[in-house]
Order: C-alpha cells, then sequence, then structure tokens
C-alpha cells in the first residue's frame, strides 16, 4: 500500500527513528502505526542479538537536581561509538531517563529500567533505540542521592558528572567548587572515618608490603604504613584534599570559610573513562 509522508513522519515522532525505517515499518505493517512501532522493537531485539559482543564504552553521562533542589541523580546511556553519543537525540534520551528517575526515584538501576517513558519501559525504550541507532546501547549506570542543599556537575562532553549534597543550603558557586574537586580529583570517601574498613586494610597490607620490600625492619612496618595512610588520607578523601583552585588549603578549609559549619553529607561521582 502506498504510505503518506505526513504518517511517515509521524511515526518518526513517536519512535525516533529514521524516516526510511519508519517508511518501511509503516510497508511491512499495511500502515499500522502499533504493529509498525513493535516492527521497529523487533528490528531492536535483532541487532541487539547480533551486537551483544560490542563494547559499549561510549555514552552520555548525565547528572541533574530535582526542581525542589533536594534530589540529585546521575545516568549513564552507553554506546559503541562518540558519534552517537554525541547526537543530539541519544542526549536528550539519557536526559528523559534521568528526568523519570529523579520523578520515580527508583531504588537501583533495575528498578529504574521498569519505569515507564510513555507506554513501554525504559528497557524496552532502550531496546528501540538498538534498532534505530544501530549499535548497542545499554543503561549500565544510576544513582541518587538526597539532601538539604544539592549540586550537579556534568564534565564538558558529558563523560563524567558529580554530585554533591550538604546538610543545608549552600551558595551554589561554593556548591559548584566542591562538585568540580570531586570531578577532578575522584575522592574515595568525604572523611577519613568514611573509607570503608575493607579499604584502610587494603591499603595498609600494601604500604606494610612496600616498606618491607624497601629494607624496612619488620618492627616498623606498623608505624610507616600508618604514616602513609594518613597521606592517603590527605590524598583521597574529599575534605582533606588540598583545594584544586588554591592548594594552600583544603576543600574542608573552602567550605568552613564560605559556608561556615556546613557540612557534605553526600558524593556521587561517575565517569566512562575510569
Amino acid at each position: 500500500m502506498a504510505i503518506k509522508a505526513a504518517d511517515v513522519a509521524k511515526l518518526r515522532k513517536m519512535t525516533g527513528a529514521g524516516m526510511m525505517d519508519c517508511k518501511k515499518a509503516l510497508e511491512e505493517a499495511n500502515g499500522d502505526f502499533d504493529a509498525a512501532i513493535k516492527v521497529i522493537r523487533e528490528r531492536g531485539q535483532e541487532v541487539a542479538k547480533k551486537r551483544s559482543d560490542r563494547e559499549a564504552s561510549e555514552g552520555a553521562v548525565l547528572a541533574k537536581v530535582s526542581a525542589d533542589g533536594k534530589t540529585a541523580a546521575i545516568v549513564s546511556l552507553n554506546c559503541e561509538t562518540d558519534f552517537v553519543a554525541k547526537n543530539d537525540d541519544f542526549v536528550k534520551f539519557t536526559g528523559e531517563i534521568l528526568d523519570k528517575a529523579l520523578e520515580e526515584k527508583p531504588a537501583d538501576l533495575d528498578a529504574l529500567k521498569k519505569l515507564k517513558l510513555g507506554d513501554i519501559t525504559i528497557e524496552d525504550k532502550v531496546q528501540e533505540q538498538i534498532g534505530i541507532i544501530g549499535e548497542k546501547v545499554e543503561l549500565s549506570y544510576y544513582t541518587m542521592a538526597e539532601a538539604e542543599g544539592l549540586y550537579a556537575y556534568i564534565h564538558p562532553g558529558n563523560k563524567l558528572a558529580a554530585i554533591v549534597g550538604f546538610d543545608k543550603e549552600i551558595d551554589q558557586n561554593i556548591a559548584k567548587d566542591v562538585a568540580m574537586q570531586v570531578a577532578a580529583m575522584a575522592p574515595v570517601a568525604i572523611d577519613k572515618d568514611d573509607v570503608p574498613e575493607e579499604v584502610v586494610k587494603n591499603e595498609m597490607e600494601i604500604f606494610k608490603e612496600k616498606a618491607r620490600n624497601e629494607g624496612k625492619p619488620e618492627n616498623m612496618l606498623e608505624k610507616i604504613a600508618t604514616g602513609r595512610l594518613n597521606k592517603f588520607y590527605k590524598e583521597s578523601t574529599l575534605l582533606n584534599q588540598d583545594f584544586v583552585k588554591d592548594s594552600k588549603k583544603t576543600v574542608a578549609d573552602h567550605i568552613k570559610e564560605n559556608a561556615g559549619d556546613t557540612k557534605v553529607v553526600a558524593m556521587k561521582r561517575f565517569t566512562l573513562n575510569a
């Protein structure tokens, strides 16, 4: 049957698929829109099977704070090529997933995938995009934070994002400074006491072994390792790191000078360039 240009345009608006893909789907479905959408989704499943062994190491990493300023989230939608990752429609789709996450506050990544965008789940919508784009696409990461004051930072290029949360509302310029510190310096925890015990034990063993290999006396290994652990805390915990904009002070000093007793209560970071 003859397919009208207006119908092709309508299907494209509904699915985001290319004009020729929409035309072919409508022809195969004899003009039935629901059937044509099914054709596009099935094509996504076929492409997904063929490309299941491909590495989806590119993508878009986005972060955002909710309208009320109390919730923030990060999502990463992965694809195979940087060309697709930079496509406006791909970034827009990632943003739609992020908005849904902020709206519904799912508990984890699996719960996010089960939420609906329109009339289908995010998981199915991603599958649909595989057929449209022709690459492996996967929703690989999601995290959320809640606090009285929040800031979300996206590094230019959409490959890295960070969130910081504070126990009270804070000047957004100061919050941005801290978020950019998290993005740039990748701290493992907010403060010394927040470093997981297993990480501390592992670092101590590494430092002891290093000192042993350097020929240090066995009875001095614990003291030497403890000293090196303190250096690790300074380099790897947010509040104790040198502030990137002024290395003469720590991040804790910067917050105290500009926001008094405000405390950092949440920190999230994700990058595709790990």
